[in-house]
């Protein structure tokens, strides 16, 4: 049985070049959607919006307090990271900045990031009617999962500007260089959710095994405590989490020289996340064409 990739790859329309003739021309080009796919990323940019904009609206639509709990989330889990980690581990924060302030400067990448995973990884299935009646590059799928959570950083953003103003913590000229460390977030998010959307499709474990990951992510990214607490001589190895690098960024953007970025760790963790971004979009490029088949 053919499915509608296999027709979107042999066929496309074009007017008819006899003078006269309103009639469509059917034109056989092989591989066609293979060679126009990026392309296609961008004449569909219009769905990905469409996509994006559906998941932020059904998200908080039958919730009692709606859009309150992208505010509560994020403080809740500052609230427990707080006692469990300072009040009782008594670990020690970023130089003289709010012990507060430096949890929610990691929480932003890191919600990011876990509610990225969760959701790209599952987008496909969820999606399985589209994927399987209409033709479009797939990637847009898993990716528009990123501007919705873009849209929950952006209300943690507000957030922060209101811990910094509570706790009288003005920042410094690093704060100028927070959006590349936004962009390396996007980046570390979308190799995994890319890598984990494609194997979901075709093995429904994965569903049962993301939340682990994301559970167990916590505790071995530096979120509720600084990386400077981790021995030097395991610096190296711990960076190989590619949250640590982001994390590490985001809190020296924002809390300036109370923070310290370890540069051989960061470059490390930058480097494996383009690692894990290749391997994300070549596996999704590969198996993209067996989608609609397995949905």
């Amino acid at each position: 049985m053919r499915t509608w990739d296999d027709r979107a790859e042999n066929m496309s329309l074009d007017s008819s070049p006899n003078a006269g003739t309103a009639e469509p021309l059917l034109i056989l080009e092989p591989s066609r959607a293979e060679k126009h796919y990026w392309a296609d990323l961008w004449r569909y940019r219009e769905l990905f919006l469409i996509l994006a904009w559906r998941d932020v609206a059904v998200r908080y639509k039958q919730t009692a307090i709606g859009l309150l709990w992208a505010i509560l989330r994020p403080l809740l889990t500052l609230a427990a990271l707080t006692v469990i980690f300072h009040r009782i581990a008594r670990l020690p924060s970023d130089g003289e900045a709010p012990y507060p302030l430096m949890v929610f400067a990691a929480l932003l990448p890191w919600s990011f990031f876990s509610s990225t995973l969760t959701e790209a990884s599952n987008s496909l299935v969820v999606n399985a009617n589209l994927i399987s009646k209409v033709y479009f590059p797939r990637l847009i799928v898993p990716t528009a999962t990123l501007l919705t959570e873009l849209v929950d950083m952006g209300i943690g953003f507000l957030l922060l500007i209101g811990l910094m103003a509570f706790y009288q913590f003005a920042p410094t000229w690093n704060i100028l260089l927070l959006p590349l460390f936004v962009l390396l977030a996007v980046l570390a998010s979308l190799g995994p959710s890319l890598l984990f959307a494609s194997l979901n499709v075709k093995y429904r474990d994965f569903r049962y095994v993301i939340p682990f990951i994301v559970q167990f992510g916590l505790y071995i990214s530096p979120v509720g405590f600084s990386s400077g607490v981790v021995p030097k001589d395991w610096r190296l190895l711990y960076s190989l989490n590619p949250m640590v690098g982001v994390i590490d960024g985001f809190r020296w953007a924002i809390l300036g020289g109370n923070s310290r970025i370890d540069w051989p760790g960061f470059s490390l963790s930058v480097g494996v996340t383009v690692v894990l971004l290749w391997l994300g979009i070549s596996l999704f490029r590969r198996t993209e064409k067996t989608f609609a088949d397995l949905v």
